[in-house]
């Protein structure tokens, strides 16, 4: 595998409003780029950010092999600049790629691709903003131009970033959806594949036009237990549990989910993986229990449910300033930012 640099970095602080921006909308300087042919991973190499040209008999066009992870990076309080947890998402990616009939990748490809890619477009990430980080996107495609119902020959591995704020600006009104299903037993719903999310899209548009932020997805026989929230995993604390559904084929194996279990545990709290029904929440609920209500996911760390309706019902889970799910994202933001010791070695730097 040879590795081609088109362009030297340029770290130099972009022309960019950090301070009023649209997650998303801006892409950063370079992109890398990997091609798979002939049962090999090759001409791989750091380039200008620039547009795909793909045939539009291209695979990933028709038959839907195409997978992604979602990753930060972080500006640490001495200047370095880390990647949180990148073998975990390499092991995540490698599993979505599995199950989508696609080669999995090398470590030294991926690595070496986020490092040269972080390295020439540090600039976009300013030293003293505790409120930014770098939002990265690795990704693969099906790129064999065939019109046909088969595995791709031809891929494409390409990374790329943007940087990201806060993701949501307020707690979440969600409900429960018991009537579409995100995905069932047997599924792909473990995998980060580009399906999952393009079926979740009309339950989702449907529920805004309702009122919602989010829906909570439940499982796909009885819809009776809870199973992620939105493009989030689900978790809720009630006394001293942090208490989150087990993973499965149908949940996604969340870093951020797996990062604040661990948390949870060096805080002495009690943790418990286990079913969740939406009737035994809305039994805390009524019960006058304090309860607390979020989402964990990379882009948004720790999304607090302020409402929540089940059944055609409002519930109101608790969402002040003093929960203990923000004193979670605060130890863990603390240990992405080197703000706290980094026990579980979490952080990749990448000089």
């Amino acid at each position: 595998m040879n590795t081609i640099i088109d362009q030297q970095p340029q770290n130099g602080a972009p022309a960019f409003n950090f301070d009023s921006f649209t997650f998303g909308e801006t892409p950063t300087d370079h992109m890398f780029v990997a091609a798979y042919r002939n049962g090999d991973w090759g001409a791989a190499g750091l380039k200008p950010f620039s547009n795909f040209s793909l045939s539009p008999f291209s695979l990933c066009f028709h038959y839907g092999q195409m997978v992604f992870e979602g990753m930060k990076a972080f500006r640490h309080v001495d200047g370095r600049i880390s990647i949180f947890r990148p073998e975990k998402h390499f092991s995540r990616l490698n599993v979505s790629l599995e199950r989508m009939c696609m080669p999995r990748l090398p470590w030294e490809l991926f690595a070496g691709g986020l490092t040269g890619l972080l390295e020439a477009d540090s600039g976009w990430m300013p030293e003293g903003r505790d409120d930014l980080a770098m939002y990265i996107r690795p990704f693969v495609i099906a790129s064999q131009p065939k019109l046909g119902v088969k595995v791709s020959d031809e891929y494409m591995f390409a990374i790329v970033c943007t940087p990201i704020g806060e993701y949501y600006d307020k707690p979440l009104r969600v409900k429960v959806e018991t009537e579409f299903v995100r995905s069932a037993q047997g599924g792909a719903g473990y995998a980060k594949c580009a399906g999952n999310y393009g079926a979740a899209f009309y339950p989702t548009s449907q529920a805004m036009k309702q009122g919602f932020d989010q829906i909570i997805w439940t499982d796909a026989i009885n819809h009776e237990y809870l199973e992620e929230a939105g493009t989030m995993n689900i978790m809720l604390i009630a006394g001293d549990t942090l208490i989150t559904p087990p993973l499965s084929n149908s949940i996604l194996d969340g870093i951020t989910r797996d990062s604040l279990l661990q948390i949870a545990r060096d805080m002495n709290l009690s943790v418990e993986e286990r079913p969740v029904s939406h009737q035994e929440l809305r039994m805390l609920l009524e019960a006058g229990e304090q309860v607390e209500l979020f989402g964990a996911g990379t882009a948004a760390i720790v999304s607090p449910i302020s409402c929540i309706q089940i059944n055609g019902v409002d519930y109101y889970p608790y969402a002040q300033g003093d929960a203990m799910m923000f004193r979670l994202k605060e130890s863990l933001e603390g240990v992405r930012r080197g703000k706290s010791e980094d026990v579980h070695h979490w952080n990749y730097f990448i000089d």
